[in-house]
């Protein structure tokens, strides 16, 4: 048997579409073809459970091999294969996809099927001058064969000799794509698109160090974790378990403070771990750390516009099959689906944050200062977020006790309530540098909270948009008298216009020259106690 035809595409163009635009970086080809391999074997393991293939399954793994000298990749799967008129239907036929079938007809016992996109295998063509797909059905009787085309729409289709059932892929690397023949490369973009797959993935043998060169040993070399901690239950889960699932997320990062475990199988699909990191002081080096997974399959970690903004500081992975593999992200931020996980996840969120709140304050106040700019950013940015939020952000005060929103207004507003009803906070932004003007308030009886965070003045804007009656004052911006404004000045400076006027030019003559800044001389009575000359920037 040997034919040769053409494929069916609407136009002699698509090849050219396939290679340079269909996807954005020519690395995914390897992604698509090892998730097409493990595919196949998903598909093996259904129709064994279901009695359609009673053989034996055997060992079912992908194997990834690179052939420098003959400048191919190949991946192999022990699969369901194809026969000649699956590869006809297939393979020659653009964007039906098998997947699509099958999952129609097993969608009451199917096992993850990550291959539905139609367009995965022509992928191989960004990088191949050739591509040759060996296959050989798992029905009883089947032949092998071997299909073949070099990226134009014509391919051959002949007889070959291949004794076990599956499919070997033969990519026959570029001149322009060289670069994919390098072990170090593969292995890389192995493990990070591959490393989570529910089928062992292997590439040749692990190496180890000996007579001064690296060599291969006897034990093959696995990539991926075919079960990660988000496949698993919680109650089957220690700490320890999800603390080791973090490191070896982020192996150089510092350990998580709280984590959630997400399991939800309506109206959406969604499993995955996320972390709350210890996020320090610059908000755009913690994003992108969480890793959007479907089906196991790593899809990006670039997740703004799919999760809300303050989201991505957190850590982890999220896995749902109701988001598509190969879209754009504009298609993401407008898919319902995408929305209603977006939301599910914030709500998990604050829920978390408030039970941890509720159950163990100790510790959750131990753990405000690393939580604070999350927990803010959140509320900046994010309406729900904020309504929930109020129950457990906290304000801390110069002597380091933490209060709710609810609680720091019962504290203070009978003495720091000025005469226009409105209830005063009084904040440092710097302790140690405002210590005179915190200790007079402290003296006259006065709360002081301590604001020094990055988003602390974009906070108090907001809480003083939110609260009703409040109003944040800087503790260093006036006179302790002023800064909360009682019904009358506790006396009055009597001095001749003179006298003013010489004693203004006295002070401006001292007072230091800069540009961009003026100082008004004012006359107050700061009471007895209170050092002769208060200067305010």
């Amino acid at each position: 048997m040997s034919k040769k035809g053409t494929i069916g595409v609407t136009s002699d163009n698509i090849f050219p579409v396939i290679k340079k635009f269909l996807y954005s970086d020519h690395e995914i080809f390897l992604r698509e073809i090892v998730s097409n391999a493990v595919d196949a074997t998903q598909k093996l393991r259904t129709l064994a459970s279901v009695g359609e293939f009673k053989g034996e399954t055997g060992d079912l793994r992908v194997t990834v091999t690179i052939d420098e000298a003959a400048r191919t990749i190949t991946v192999s799967d022990r699969g369901v294969g194809m026969t000649e008129e699956e590869v006809e239907k297939y393979i020659n036929q653009i964007a039906f996809s098998s997947a699509e079938e099958f999952l129609e007809k097993y969608k009451d016992d199917k096992a993850a099927i990550i291959g539905h996109f139609g367009l995965g295998f022509y992928s191989a063509f960004m990088v191949s001058e050739r591509v040759d797909v060996i296959t050989r059905s798992f029905r009883d009787g089947a032949e092998a064969v071997k299909w073949s085309c070099d990226g134009s729409p014509e391919f051959t289709l002949e007889a070959t000799d291949k004794t076990e059932r599956g499919t070997d892929i033969v990519m026959h690397i570029d001149e322009e794509n060289s670069e994919f023949l390098g072990r170090e490369k593969i292995e890389g973009l192995l493990t990070k698109y591959c490393k989570f797959l529910p089928v062992p993935i292997i590439f040749g043998k692990k190496q180890e160090w000996k007579d001064g060169k690296m060599q291969d040993t006897d034990e093959d070399n696995q990539i991926n974790d075919t079960h990660p901690a988000w496949t698993k239950k919680p109650a089957d889960l220690k700490d320890e378990d999800y603390k080791d699932f973090y490191r070896a997320l982020y192996p150089m990062s510092d350990e998580p403070l709280f984590w959630i475990h997400l399991n939800v199988d309506y109206p959406f699909n969604l499993t995955g771990i996320l972390y709350f990191p210890k996020i320090k002081n610059n908000l755009e080096l913690q994003r992108n750390k969480i890793q959007l997974y479907s089906n196991q399959v790593y899809v990006t970690d670039e997740v703004q516009g799919i999760v809300p903004d303050f989201l991505t500081l957190l850590h982890g992975v999220l896995d749902s099959p109701d988001i598509p593999l190969n879209v754009s992200r504009s298609y993401l931020q407008s898919d319902s689906n995408v929305k209603k996980i977006s939301a599910h996840i914030t709500k998990k969120v604050a829920d978390r944050l408030e039970e941890i709140f509720k159950n163990d304050r100790p510790t959750f106040e131990e753990k405000w200062d690393s939580l604070r700019l999350f927990v803010q950013y959140g509320m900046l940015t994010d309406e729900k977020f904020y309504d929930r939020a109020t129950k457990f952000f906290l304000l801390s005060d110069t002597e380091g006790h933490k209060y709710t929103l609810d609680e720091y207004r019962t504290l203070v507003e009978g003495v720091q309530t000025d005469r226009d009803g409105q209830v005063v906070y009084l904040y440092a932004t710097d302790r140690e540098a405002q210590y005179s003007h915190v200790k007079r308030a402290a003296d006259k009886g006065y709360s002081v909270l301590v604001l020094d965070g990055q988003l602390d003045t974009h906070t108090v804007s907001q809480l003083e948009q939110k609260l009703e009656k409040t109003h944040f004052v800087r503790v260093d911006s006036d006179t302790i008298n002023n800064l909360i404004r009682k019904e009358q000045p506790a006396s009055e400076v009597k001095l001749s216009d003179v006298e003013r006027s010489t004693l203004i030019k006295l002070f401006e003559a001292r007072l230091p020259r800069e540009e961009k800044k003026h100082f008004n001389v004012a006359f107050e009575s700061l009471g007895t106690e209170a050092e002769a000359v208060l200067i305010i920037q």
